[in-house]
């Protein structure tokens, strides 16, 4: 697995935030790409496909949104919403110089994107929304929103595996107990007691329990529009997905048609990107954005 750099940097309202940075295998510079992960995720859900983007000879910056990972908890939970997320991500891009990149969003991350196409709009030089839009699934929302923000009581790593099994089993049927594991990996962390804890403060799905993310909104389809029809745009959507369904990507493309379109069999939301599917559409995606 490619090494990457630690980034530490300090949002305009004062918090440490982390981000990991995946230096390019060389050759002739490309426009860099930033991945912002989805709701109680981290940026080592891109460990895999970071350094295999940076063999493409692109820098890839991985961030952990505030309240996830290594980045630091906010004491005011009103802070965790996706303009003070953007302004986190336009603060980290001036603090390393980069005026344009190619953006991938994972489920919230897409949200994030889709707000900064409105608040940063000459940042982005392209973007690959990862089983989100606009207009998302009450039904998704249930999902995520039974889990998200409630711990996890767990013993052991062979705990920690199977809760995230349990959440996850719908959206990924063939997931082996390797590949259960390694997420496990990813989303738990033990502290200094050996205990394991989620990485990611509880607070941050309020949103979701005060009813404050909605399905829809005026101000969510205008950013989409703002995005997918004045930058190239990928959409990929898992066929199991539950928060994007058929009926949603059919209003996506209605309004964007020129928005490019991928879909991965068999696994729901989200799919993790490194499937044949979304690699071929990824690679031919930024063969076109320089």
């Amino acid at each position: 697995m490619t090494s990457y750099s630690d980034i530490s940097f300090t949002s305009t309202d004062g918090l440490r935030l982390y981000a990991r940075d995946y230096a390019s295998w060389g050759g002739r510079a490309k426009c860099a790409v930033i991945c912002i992960h989805g709701l109680t995720r981290n940026s080592s859900d891109f460990e895999e496909l970071a350094p295999w983007i940076a063999a493409q000879g692109r820098r890839v910056i991985a961030v952990d949104v505030r309240g996830r990972g290594r980045s630091q908890h906010d004491t005011d939970p009103e802070h965790y919403n996706p303009a003070v997320y953007a302004n986190d991500v336009i603060k980290l891009a001036q603090d390393l110089g980069i005026a344009r990149a190619v953006f991938i969003g994972t489920s919230m991350g897409g949200i994030i994107t889709m707000t900064l196409a409105l608040r940063k709009p000459g940042l982005i030089a392209a973007a690959i929304l990862n089983d989100v839009g606009p207009v998302i699934s009450a039904k998704g929302l249930a999902r995520i929103a039974s889990y998200a923000g409630k711990g996890a009581d767990v013993a052991n790593w062979d705990g920690a595996t199977q809760y995230i099994r349990s959440i996850n089993l719908t959206a990924f049927p063939d997931n082996s107990m390797e590949e259960w594991t390694k997420w496990a990996r990813r989303a738990f962390v033990e502290d200094a007691d050996g205990k394991l804890e989620l990485q990611y403060d509880p607070h941050i799905a309020l949103p979701l329990q005060n009813g404050k993310l909605k399905s829809k909104s005026w101000t969510a389809n205008f950013a989409f529009r703002r995005l997918a029809r004045q930058r190239p745009t990928l959409l990929i959507r898992g066929d199991l997905s539950d928060l994007i369904e058929p009926e949603q990507v059919a209003y996506m493309r209605s309004v964007a048609p020129e928005m490019q379109y991928a879909e991965v069999p068999g696994v729901g939301h989200a799919p993790m990107l490194m499937e044949a599917q979304a690699q071929s559409a990824i690679r031919e995606f930024l063969a076109t954005v320089d």
